[in-house]
């Protein structure tokens, strides 16, 4: 896996991840040098490379002048994600992603989840987005630090978490005006794809749905931005 620009390169090397090499740029740009260093520092093999070399390797093209080989994401069982939570002595917050296929999308909302200090984060591996170089690349680093599990199916997770006594709410069309919900307690917030949003059966699965008020001509917002909302209206009642 390839990681790419100035930021996701930090923080893979602050995160413990398993580096093979890092790629920067050959200039006085303080904020590569910082990286060259870091890299060294955890001896990790450092090249330091013309433009055109960082251009053959990239995948997005935004490379900054910081590209890391890395391992494989390596992802988190459910079970992991659960001991996180409890160990942090406060209710469980806990992300699940009902059909994220574009990796731009899911890079967005591991960046949002992250900075909102959900516990984990919850994906199938059919007919969803894994972790992938692009979804890391917009997380910007964010994948580093938050746990990210990736279950064969959805459903029968939902079925433990509610085991765990923990609710589990939708997130979708149809449902109670969010912010007159209780979002506060364990908590596991399922979000749909892009396009059918969260499946008929994941939904009948889950104790409630809850909406985003509308008051455009348009009736839906991108998969990101509608989860970016919705947990933090959650932070802001378990604040």
């Amino acid at each position: 896996m390839i990681i790419e620009g100035k930021n996701p390169v930090k923080e893979l090397l602050s995160s413990g991840a398993t580096v093979e090499k890092v790629y920067v740029l050959k200039t006085q740009d303080p904020q590569l040098g910082y990286i060259a260093a870091k890299a060294a520092e955890k001896k990790i093999k450092v090249i330091c490379a013309d433009k055109a070399v960082l251009d053959k390797l990239s995948v997005s093209g935004r490379h900054q002048g910081a590209l890391a080989v890395t391992t494989e994401f390596k992802y988190a069982t459910p079970a992991e994600i659960l001991a996180a939570a409890k160990s942090k002595g406060k209710p469980h917050f806990i992300l699940i992603l009902d059909g994220i296929e574009d990796p731009h999308n899911l890079g967005a909302i591991i960046r949002v989840a992250e900075c909102a200090g959900v516990d984990g984060i919850i994906i199938g591996k059919h007919r969803a987005s894994g972790v992938t170089d692009a979804a890391v690349k917009v997380s910007a680093g964010a994948s580093a630090h938050v746990l990210i599990a990736r279950v064969t199916n959805v459903n029968d997770t939902i079925r433990e978490l509610k085991e765990e006594f923990i609710n589990v709410i939708a997130a979708d069309a149809g449902g109670e005006p969010i912010y007159g919900s209780r979002l506060t307690g364990d908590l596991a917030l399922v979000i749909g794809g892009e396009g059918e949003g969260v499946h008929a059966l994941t939904k009948k699965l889950c104790d409630k749905t809850v909406s985003l008020p509308m008051f455009g001509k348009v009736n839906s917002l991108n998969a990101s931005v509608a989860c970016g909302a919705a947990i933090y209206e959650a932070v802001r009642q378990r604040s």
